[in-house]
């Protein structure tokens, strides 16, 4: 082995042991944020685990013990990640069923976009082109200030019921509706500051569900609200919340987590929900901002009086998070 590919070679085993000890480490249930980080890049971290698998082949031609033990962990971390992920990808199996076509356009279908802003953006015009594109029944848009509540003014006329709490702490939050809301509340699960709404959406067809929209902050230290020495994380108080419900319920955020780490998986188990994204595709709503960091992080979790029509990432408008568009239909 020459030199240049001797370096090669050691340089990707060096990869190959972070990704193989990255996966390992993923697969600890801890509440050290610094180790549920290592949960979100599941995909990167496979691609880059099967480039290193190629190129360990290619560069190595002395098959050795030390080679076949090294490759073995890397396919066990392959098969580890890809099993993981299976379940969001487009040949798994749906969670939620699709909708019959008799039920689009039948006055029970119901839209809704969810979007996280990104509080220091400035593309608002961007965000509402796209809600225009789209028309929604229902927007969701969270880290709004008092600027992005001003500046989503024009949605108004079209969107005469609303729920609003703004904020400087990137968890404002505003809803948007087209269809009548009552019982409607603002509720706080860990943080005084940090929102969540409930409400009753009435369909013109006289058909209603419980809508439940969370934020909860993120799993790391911050200067904004943060959830660090919380026994109990904020997406688990909205499950306990939304179980009791006997109506049909839509869930619907900014998770803050991966769809499969312990605390969403929890989340669907507690309150009897499920994802809308299973058996139809990941939908990596963050990071809009990269090219090759991406996860989903935007949610729609419905319970059984639900079917999908459609679901959507839309264009980036300058957020770190890609708008999230689910077009369902309320069965009978």
């Amino acid at each position: 082995m020459d030199l240049f590919r001797r370096v090669c070679y050691w340089f990707v085993v060096g990869c190959g042991t972070l990704l193989i000890l990255i996966t390992a480490l993923s697969l600890l249930r801890t509440s050290h944020w610094y180790l549920e980080i290592l949960k979100f890049p599941r995909l990167p971290t496979l691609f880059a685990l099967v480039i290193c698998g190629i190129l360990t082949i290619l560069l190595c031609h002395k098959k050795q013990l030390i080679f076949m033990v090294f490759i073995g962990c890397l396919f066990l971390a392959i098969f580890l990640q890809a099993w993981i992920i299976y379940p969001y990808m487009p040949f798994a199996q749906k969670t939620v069923k699709s909708a019959d076509a008799r039920m689009v356009n039948s006055g029970s279908d119901i839209a809704i976009l969810v979007a996280n802003v990104l509080m220091s953006n400035r593309n608002a015009d961007q965000l509402v082109e796209i809600i225009k594109g789209k028309n929604p029944d229902l927007i969701l848009t969270m880290e709004v200030n008092r600027w992005w509540v001003d500046q989503l003014s024009m949605l108004d006329k079209n969107y005469p019921y609303r729920l609003m709490f703004p904020t400087d702490n990137t968890y404002g939050m505003t809803l948007y509706s087209k269809h009548p809301l009552s019982d409607s509340k603002v509720f706080f699960l860990n943080n005084k500051n940090v929102p969540s709404f409930s409400c009753i959406v009435t369909l013109a067809n006289g058909k209603w569900f419980r809508l439940i929209t969370v934020h909860p902050v993120a799993p790391k230290p911050s200067e904004h609200p943060d959830n660090m020495g919380e026994k109990e994380n904020g997406l688990l108080k909205a499950a306990h919340l939304v179980a009791g419900q006997k109506i049909p319920t839509l869930v619907a955020g900014d998770f803050n987590d991966v769809s499969w780490s312990y605390n969403t998986k929890k989340f669907a188990g507690i309150s009897n929900l499920n994802d809308v994204r299973c058996g139809r595709g990941m939908y990596n709503t963050f990071d809009a901002q990269s090219d090759f960091m991406k996860w989903p992080l935007d949610y729609v979790f419905v319970s059984n009086e639900f079917s999908v029509i459609e679901l959507e990432r839309l264009p980036a408008f300058g957020s770190d998070h890609y708008p999230f568009y689910a077009k369902l239909a309320l069965l009978p």
